[in-house]
């Protein structure tokens, strides 16, 4: 069943009249309508399935508050525009982890279904399942994921978890995969060679800081020929001390200007056709919201580039 909860009312911040914000531009509207916009937010409020720490289930809402007062104009792309906002999914009342994935999956189906990038703020990185498995279904995927793990554990007896998303879609068809800013000492060996035997390919944040161009580089060249792109941000990949309110946040990740110039050059690519940015949990951040921030000018990046 496809449903959603409803949108918020999205405003500037800013007394200047001349300072247009995501608050300006962001509209709310419904499924029906999303073929008006170049790209359309989708709340996905669930942290069930983290492993570490929760609190991304408010990661959605927050957000949307931070971006809402960030300024539209990016140098290079121009300002953001024809963005809209179909609210949060609704989430089944009861179930596990893998009954939640199916029920999103219903919705994260029909927002593809239409002309605009879908655009998810998560919630936890089990969802990563429900965004991407409708695509399978017609045509090859490749998934760049920005992320200080794989998150590719086997699924335990009990159901899958935040850290089992690309073993699932693995399962399910998943072509390729490239995961960027991955952490030395942050991965089990039988994962990272189950992950080179599917022939992943995997870009550390070693090599992200010694040359961002050469690494985006390497993560698109990495997912071969595939029809479509999906790209994935962990906010987990940036420095524990950029995103102490990550759900699982450790030291010696990017910075978040490498994220960004990383980021924009492989959302740039013309495969692209999904978006999501997760575990953000804005309870564990610092008192400055510097997490929930940083998350909200990764999704400006991305709408801004998606809309020049």
């Amino acid at each position: 069943m496809t449903a959603f909860t409803a949108a918020r009312d999205w405003s500037g911040t800013s007394s200047d009249p001349n300072d247009e914000q995501f608050g300006h531009v962001v509209e709310s509207t419904t499924l029906s309508s999303a073929d008006d916009y170049d790209a359309v937010l989708v709340g996905e409020p669930y942290d069930g399935a983290v492993i570490g720490r929760q609190g991304a289930a408010d990661g959605p809402a927050a957000i949307r508050e931070s971006l809402a007062s960030v300024k539209s104009h990016h140098f290079d792309a121009g300002p953001a525009s024809a963005i809209g906002d179909l609210g949060d999914v609704a989430l089944p009342a009861a179930g596990g982890v893998a009954a939640v994935q199916d029920a999103v999956a219903e919705t994260t189906a029909a927002v593809h279904e239409t002309d605009a990038l879908p655009v998810f703020l998560g919630g936890d990185n089990s969802l990563t399942v429900a965004n991407v498995r409708p695509l399978l279904e017609s045509g090859s995927v490749g998934v760049v994921n920005f992320d200080a793990h794989l998150d590719c554990r086997e699924v335990p007896a009990g159901g899958p978890t935040s850290g089992t998303p690309y073993r699932q879609l693995f399962d399910a068809g998943l072509d390729a995969y490239a995961p960027v800013g991955v952490r030395h000492f942050e991965t089990s060996t039988a994962y990272h060679d189950d992950l080179r035997e599917r022939g992943g390919e995997v870009v550390t944040a070693e090599e992200v800081g010694e040359d961002t161009v050469a690494a985006a580089d390497s993560a698109l060249d990495g997912l071969g020929d595939v029809d479509r792109v999906y790209v994935s941000v962990d906010i987990d990949v940036l420095d524990a001390a950029a995103a102490p309110g990550a759900s699982a946040p450790t030291p010696g990740g990017l910075t978040s200007r490498e994220l960004y110039r990383a980021l924009r050059l492989v959302a740039s690519d013309d495969r692209v056709a999904g978006f999501e940015i997760v575990e953000t949990a804005p309870s564990l951040d610092a008192d400055d919201g510097r997490t929930v921030d940083a998350a909200a000018r990764a999704v400006a990046h991305v709408l801004a580039g998606w809309s020049a």
